[in-house]
C-alpha cells in the first residue's frame, strides 16, 4: 500500500474538494476509455462469428471470404449480402453496437449524401456516406493520444532545457533566452504550410512539427523555479557534500519544479488537441480519410444543409475541451500552498 505524505494527501483533498474537477476526471477518463476500445463500439466487421460449429473472431483476425462459402481468397466483407446470408445460415454473429468503422462507407443509403441521423446511422453520415458516429469515435481517441503524446513529450523537453537554464545560469541562460525569444518568434502555421507541400503530413510527422515549438511554454516556469532554489540551503548542502549537479538538479531541484509544472499540463493538452483540430480543419493535419474532429468541422461548414455535421464535432470538442479545464483547475487547486 501506497503511503502518502502530508503534504501529498492535503494536495489530494484539495483536488477531491473541487467536485467539478474532480467528477471532470473520471468522465473524461470514461470517455477516453470508450474510445479506446473503438474497434469493439463501431466496427464493419462482427465481434465473434460461429459457422458451421467453429468459432472466429474477424474483429482481430483476417478471415478469408473462402472461409464462408465464398470464392475469393481475400478478406471476407461482412457487409456483403452473400457472407451475411451464409453465416446466418449457418449459424450466428455478434455485432458492435454500431457496424461502421471510421472509413466504412454506407452504399445503401435511401437519400443521398450526407444523410440525417437514423436508426442505422445514429448521428447521419458524412458527404461520403461514412458513419459520423464512428468517426466521432476515432477521432476523439487520436485527438487525445495525439494531444497527449506531445503533452509529454513537450514536458520532457521543456523542463530540461529550463533546468538547465536556470541551474547554471550565466551565459547558457543568456542565450537560452535569447534563442527562444528568436525561435518563438517563427510562424508555426506557415511552417506547416510550407512543409506540407513538400512532405505528406501524418500523425508523427505533425508530432515533430508541432513538438518544435510546443516545449517553450514550460522553460520559463522551471527555470523561474530553478533560478530560484539553486541557491537554497538544501542545494548548498548537497553540494557540499559532494553531489554532482545532475543528481542536485533532478533529484532535489526537480520535484519543487514539478509542482508548478504539473498544473499547466491540461491547458498543455488542450492547446495540442485544438492546434491538430484546427490542422484539420484547413486541411493541412492528418492524411485524407482519417478520422479527424477537424474534417469534421470543415465538412459541417461546406454542408450547411446538413446541421449534423457541425453540431456533432461541435458538441464532441466542448465537452473534452470543456472537462480537461475544468480539470486543470482542480489541479492548480491541488497544488496552490494557500488552499487548506
Amino acid at each position: 500500500m501506497v503511503r502518502l505524505t502530508p503534504i501529498q494527501q492535503r494536495r489530494l483533498r484539495n483536488f477531491r474538494n473541487n467536485r467539478r474537477g474532480y467528477w471532470s476526471l473520471w468522465l473524461f477518463l470514461g470517455l477516453f476509455g470508450l474510445a479506446l476500445l473503438a474497434e469493439l463500439i463501431a466496427n464493419d466487421k462482427p465481434l465473434m462469428v460461429s459457422y458451421q460449429g467453429d468459432l472466429y473472431f474477424p474483429v482481430v483476425q483476417s478471415i478469408p471470404e473462402e472461409t464462408f462459402g465464398g470464392f475469393l481468397p481475400t478478406e471476407a466483407d461482412y457487409r456483403d449480402h452473400f457472407i451475411r446470408d451464409e453465416i446466418a445460415a449457418n449459424g450466428w454473429s455478434i455485432w458492435p453496437p454500431i457496424r461502421f468503422s471510421y472509413n466504412t462507407i454506407n452504399y445503401e443509403l435511401e437519400v443521398p449524401s450526407p444523410a440525417p441521423p437514423s436508426a442505422e446511422n445514429w448521428l447521419g453520415t458524412d458527404d461520403q456516406g461514412r458513419d459520423v458516429a464512428a468517426r466521432v469515435i476515432y477521432g476523439f481517441r487520436i485527438s487525445v493520444v495525439f494531444g497527449l503524446t506531445l503533452t509529454i513529450a513537450s514536458c520532457i523537453v521543456g523542463v530540461i532545457i529550463g533546468a538547465i537554464q536556470g541551474f547554471y545560469g550565466g551565459k547558457i541562460d543568456l542565450f537560452g533566452q535569447r534563442f527562444i525569444e528568436i525561435w518563438s518568434g517563427l510562424p508555426m502555421l506557415y511552417l506547416l504550410i510550407i512543409l506540407s507541400a513538400l512532405v505528406q503530413p501524418n500523425f508523427w510527422w505533425l508530432l515533430g512539427i508541432m513538438l518544435l515549438f510546443s516545449w517553450m511554454g514550460l522553460v520559463d516556469v522551471v527555470r523561474a523555479e530553478f533560478l530560484r532554489a539553486r541557491n537554497f540551503e538544501y542545494v548548498k548542502a548537497a553540494r557540499a557534500l559532494g553531489l554532482d549537479n545532475r543528481h542536485i538538479m533532478f533529484r532535489h531541484i526537480l520535484p519543487n519544479a514539478m509542482v508548478a509544472t504539473l498544473t499547466f499540463l491540461p491547458f498543455i493538452l488542450t492547446g495540442a488537441i485544438t492546434g491538430l483540430t484546427s490542422l484539420d480543419f484547413l486541411g493541412f493535419g492528418l492524411p485524407s480519410g482519417s478520422p479527424s474532429l477537424g474534417e469534421l468541422i470543415a465538412q459541417g461548414k461546406a454542408n450547411l444543409h446538413a446541421p449534423w455535421l457541425g453540431i456533432s464535432a461541435f458538441v464532441s470538442l466542448s465537452v473534452m475541451l470543456t472537462l480537461l479545464v475544468f480539470v486543470g483547475e482542480a489541479v492548480r487547486d491541488a497544488f496552490d500552498p494557500r488552499k487548506n
